[in-house]
């Protein structure tokens, strides 16, 4: 890992240099996916069933046998083991009680001014969204737990999963998530056939109208391409997480979380940022004491290697400011009185208050979503939620009297603009 100090005349280029994250503009992926996207619109589910064949490497004699059904999800439930079984309920009722207070802050509303005028805003749930759920090995039912659960809450009319089946295996615990979450339907495809699918619908897959969830390059990029045609969540950057510390938590604490997000892949970002360089110290040895027990310890070494870092700060309330530079996704204030330092955080996706909050509470089963804003989009772009899965839309209803009065005003505007239909169309309401 790099060590970096506050005090350092160079600092703010040594953070910029650690920050620095494009991802790789592939040409080849960008222009396969524009041709598969091209080829489910041309040819639906013909072409969807010849890319299943190609990368899933297997084919269904038709393309309804593609979507499982809501009998086999509900056997996943029943075959995976109790204590998962148990966990996953645990943690869907956690995720929907946050969601189901969130949607009390979403509310329509309208109001009446001086002139009488009607003015508002009404919120409705999109009706139909799409789930990209990875399958095979590198399966998440906690993935679907997170989209699925808020988009229901929200009021989302029908949530279509697809997920991958490699060599026609299902993974028994993503559609065990799928039954816990209520979802309507399950497709056995991926990859950016199964986002071009969902985007421009087929005979056999409905047409979405937002898409959410991870994928690998291809499915990003599938949805970089398809954006516009529908909504989607975001293009993710790799998992990040800042650990602010006062080296009064235990250190193999905060090794482990650090570990936490940099067993992710060799992308993922880790930071320590501390005013004790006793206790700085102290993780080094720590890292190098408990990384050869990680099961994923080559992931681990290269992420800390590649984007890791500790930084030595003055004090806490300058670790606070090079945290809201970064904007992490994850931040852990691992401190003594942390809602001191709470308030002088402006930017991140999600804050743990206090040594016994570790970031994974939060991707599992704290409540809040765990699809976060990355590579220093906190600045401006906040957690997946309720909102994500509704529009609003304004509401405008004037009076005579009123139309009296702010037709000239419009129609001055619109003069001056050029724009003589819309000036003639507020002066026509005179009578």
């Amino acid at each position: 890992m790099r060590k970096l100090s506050t005090t350092d005349t160079n600092f703010p280029q040594q953070l910029n240099s650690l920050l620095a994250w494009q991802p790789n503009q592939d040409t080849a992926v960008e222009s396969q996916v524009k041709k598969v996207i091209e080829a489910i619109r041309n040819n639906g589910d013909d072409a969807l069933l010849e890319f299943t064949e190609r990368w899933d490497h297997w084919r269904p004699d038709h393309a309804g046998l593609l979507e499982i059904p809501h009998e086999e999800c509900k056997r996943g439930l029943a075959s995976i083991p109790a204590d998962l079984r148990y966990a996953l309920g645990q943690a869907a009722d956690r995720i929907e009680q946050f969601h189901r207070a969130q949607l009390k802050q979403q509310h329509s509303w309208s109001m009446e001014d001086a002139m009488g005028c009607e003015l508002g805003q009404r919120i409705n749930a999109i009706d139909r969204a799409g789930l990209y759920v990875p399958g095979g090995k590198a399966a998440y039912p906690s993935s679907v737990l997170m989209n699925a659960i808020p988009a229901k809450v929200a009021g989302v009319k029908e949530l279509i999963v697809v997920t991958p089946t490699p060599r026609g295996e299902i993974n028994p615990a993503v559609l065990a998530a799928c039954a816990i979450a209520k979802v309507d339907r399950v497709f056995r495809i991926g990859g950016a056939q199964a986002v071009a699918a969902l985007a421009y619908g087929t005979a056999t897959i409905p047409r979405v109208d937002k898409i959410t969830g991870p994928g690998n390059a291809y499915v990003a990029e599938a949805k970089r391409q398809v954006f516009g045609q529908v909504g989607i969540d975001m293009i993710a950057g790799p998992s990040e997480i800042v650990v602010i510390c006062d080296g009064k938590t235990p250190v193999d604490w905060v090794v482990m979380d650090l570990f936490s997000q940099a067993e992710h892949d060799e992308d993922a970002q880790a930071i320590l940022i501390c005013p004790d360089a006793a206790f700085i110290l102290e993780v080094e040895t720590a890292i190098e004491r408990l990384l050869p027990t990680m099961t994923r310890a080559e992931i681990i070494q290269a992420a800390l290697q590649k984007r890791g870092a500790i930084i030595l700060a003055v004090d806490l309330v300058e670790a606070c400011k090079v945290s809201n530079r970064i904007a992490p996704e994850h931040l852990e204030l691992s401190v003594e009185h942390a809602e001191s330092y709470l308030k002088l955080i402006t930017h991140a996706g999600a804050i743990f208050i206090g040594s016994y909050t570790s970031e994974s509470l939060g991707d599992y089963c704290a409540g809040p979503n765990h699809v976060l804003p990355t590579s220093g989009t906190a600045r401006f772009a906040s957690a997946l939620g309720v909102y994500d899965f509704q529009k609003r839309t304004s509401i405008v209803r004037v009076s005579h009297s009123a139309a009296l009065t702010l037709g000239p005003i419009a129609a001055k505007i619109a003069d001056h603009e050029g724009l003589t239909a819309h000036a003639e169309a507020a002066r026509l309401r005179k009578t």
